[in-house]
């Protein structure tokens, strides 16, 4: 049987900065395991890029401080490029109470050290993305340090700079169980390709993250959420520099990606099909109408179908990040549930969970809020729409 002192069961890339950071601490002999043939297979390879720091709960705001500080020094540490953008994040209000949600998530900001972010009035949205119908927008906030990151680029540089330090990617090897030791705790993960002995596991399966808990008899409470995105065919209607702009009541986003227009709009997941990522052609004409009342230019812009796609979410009951060791089984390590963050807060978490399994504790950002055990001890975070 071969050995490695952790496997990290997931190649996306909270997986892969996991296995840097813990390399990067000393860690030796870290194994990534990944059913995917390559990089990029899985969420990670389906995000959209988004970067914010523009949150309504402290951990978040702390997450994305941290995620950008080690963003902006991200090509010294690993090699690579990681895109970093800072064509900002509008977020706008259709009435006084979505206003007043916005401030109270600004208030929040400000007290945990982000200043970037400012109130605007209508005028000024129409400044910032002139594309915008004028009507039915009260204000909304911007913030000039939020902006875009590539994926791919984030999951390149900590699989290179892992590789340096000694990580193993074991791509196309499935991980299917674990062989389980009376004290509870895992002495090896099974494979597609045998089973690997380990002193520790990192949970980092994303949407498939609760049932690799359940190997170890643990209750993880994530589940998968399709999000669908529509695409136009290359245009020059609107501006590459047009920052992510969200309205803050139902959801609906857009951004200018490679000259396209990507359109998103939340939804409820496919009901009897948790695992189904394909595109539902009736979902994009309602979100390519809902792009023509509010971004009237797009009129003129046509939708690809080839190019739309979808992908999976990992949702926590409180759309928080889960992390840190699971209840009742000490050396599996939990980094699941980002709710759509996770690629922005990778770097952070990584870095978080590297301390954690090093340490015994995060020293970088207090992660109590964060902690596995919170939903049973009837401790979730706060939801609000700024999440």
């Amino acid at each position: 049987m071969t050995t490695a002192s952790v496997a990290v069961i997931g190649g996306g890339v909270i997986g892969a900065s996991v296995a840097y950071h813990l390399a990067a601490r000393g860690w030796r002999d870290v194994v990534i395991l990944d059913r995917g043939a390559g990089p990029g297979q899985g969420s990670t390879g389906r995000a959209t890029g988004g970067y914010r720091a523009q949150y309504a709960t402290p951990i978040n705001v702390r997450l994305s401080l941290l995620s950008r500080e080690k963003i902006c020094r991200f090509e010294a540490d690993t090699g690579v490029d990681p895109g970093y953008t800072p064509a900002g994040y509008l977020w706008l209000g259709s009435d006084e109470a979505e206003m007043r949600e916005l401030r109270e998530g600004q208030r929040i900001q400000r007290a945990e050290g982000l200043s970037e972010a400012v109130e605007v009035d209508p005028a000024e949205v129409g400044r910032l993305n002139p594309a915008l119908a004028g009507d039915g927008i009260a204000g909304g906030v911007f913030c000039p340090t939020d902006g875009f990151i590539s994926p791919l680029r984030l999951l390149e540089g900590y699989l290179a700079a892992g590789h340096r330090l000694g990580v193993r990617v074991e791509w196309a090897t499935e991980a299917t169980g674990f062989t389980i030791r009376s004290d509870g705790t895992v002495s090896a993960v099974l494979t597609s390709r045998g089973p690997i002995g380990v002193a520790a596991v990192v949970n980092a399966a994303g949407p498939w993250a609760a049932e690799v808990a359940g190997w170890a008899g643990v209750a993880l409470p994530v589940t998968p959420l399709r999000r669908q995105v529509a695409v136009t065919t290359p245009c020059d209607l609107v501006s590459e520099r047009m920052p992510m702009t969200i309205f803050a009541g139902d959801g609906f986003h857009l951004r200018v990606r490679d000259g396209r227009v990507l359109l998103l709009w939340p939804t409820p997941g496919v009901e009897g099909r948790p695992f189904d990522a394909s595109v539902d052609p009736a979902w994009v004409e309602r979100v390519t109408g809902i792009a023509h009342r509010r971004v009237p230019v797009l009129r003129g812009a046509e939708i690809d179908p080839a190019a739309c796609w979808a992908g999976l979410y990992e949702m926590s009951p409180d759309r928080h990040a889960i992390l840190g060791p699971a209840p009742g089984c000490p050396n599996l390590f939990l980094v699941n549930g980002s709710s759509g963050h996770g690629v922005m807060h990778s770097p952070a978490l990584g870095q978080l969970l590297a301390e954690i399994m090093s340490d015994e504790k995060a020293c970088s950002v207090d992660v109590r809020s964060l902690r596995p055990t919170r939903f049973a001890e009837g401790e979730p975070n706060p939801v609000s729409g700024l999440l």
